[in-house]
């Protein structure tokens, strides 16, 4: 897998109301000053609108790859001006050349003085329906699988322009997240593979509950409220 040179990091430095009840978002996001501190809960100087559900220490850092953006400048003509730049779908983190299908829950990355660890891929909601102006721009995001992933920090630190995100250790080589994106979102009931990410301590402790959740009911969660909205 390549390791990507970090140019630019990414915050919303103030929210913007986003969407028909102008909720306050953290989406819209701009380059952020460096050098960057890479904190428990994040980039410091970037905010959330929604704590509940965006930030904190299993979300701490959104990535999304610079490579999708052809393919979804290609199907949807129409996103194409919101696709000119980095970053669109929210991220904090913009490479090419590291999709899901080369990234494994647990992998750990180093960039600059901090260390990441994936926890977890990005369950699209509502806002992306907004950020787009395309009712359908979360459910799209979910079944392609170009959905991004999140970091949680296990080492605070500072990295700079120039500096390589480069991975340092992989425990869970089979686990992709394209694998992960599959079970979660086609082959929903697959027991004994939502047995095994039920017991996966990488993975974020709320992922592990859905996926007993599900093992406990045989049957999967209702998506319409964080694809639509309330």
């Amino acid at each position: 897998m390549m390791s990507p040179t970090i140019t630019t990091m990414f915050a919303a430095q103030t929210l913007s109301p986003l969407g028909p009840r102008d909720a306050p978002s953290g989406i819209v996001k701009s380059a952020a000053p460096a050098p960057w501190r890479i904190l428990r809960d994040g980039l410091a100087g970037d905010h959330q609108g929604d704590r509940r559900h965006h930030g904190g220490p299993e979300k701490a850092l959104h990535h999304y790859p610079r490579d999708h953006y052809d393919a979804w400048a290609k199907e949807g003509p129409e996103l194409v001006e919101a696709l000119c730049a980095p970053p669109a779908f929210g991220e904090n983190i913009s490479t090419l050349g590291v999709t899901e299908s080369d990234v494994c829950i647990g992998d750990i990355f180093a960039f600059g003085s901090a260390l990441l660890q994936v926890s977890q891929g990005r369950q699209p909601c509502w806002k992306l329906n907004a950020r787009f102006a395309r009712p359908d721009m979360a459910r799209r995001v979910q079944t392609s699988g170009r959905t991004g992933w999140y970091y949680r920090v296990l080492r605070e630190g500072v990295a700079e322009p120039g500096d390589r995100f480069e991975r340092v250790e992989r425990p869970l080589p089979d686990w992709s997240l394209s694998r992960l994106n599959e079970l979660l979102y086609l082959r929903t009931l697959d027991l004994d593979a939502l047995a095994q990410m039920a017991e996966m301590r990488e993975l974020a402790p709320s992922w592990r509950e859905l996926a007993a959740r599900r093992l406990a009911r045989g049957a999967v969660e209702d998506w319409s409220t964080r694809l639509v909205g309330a």
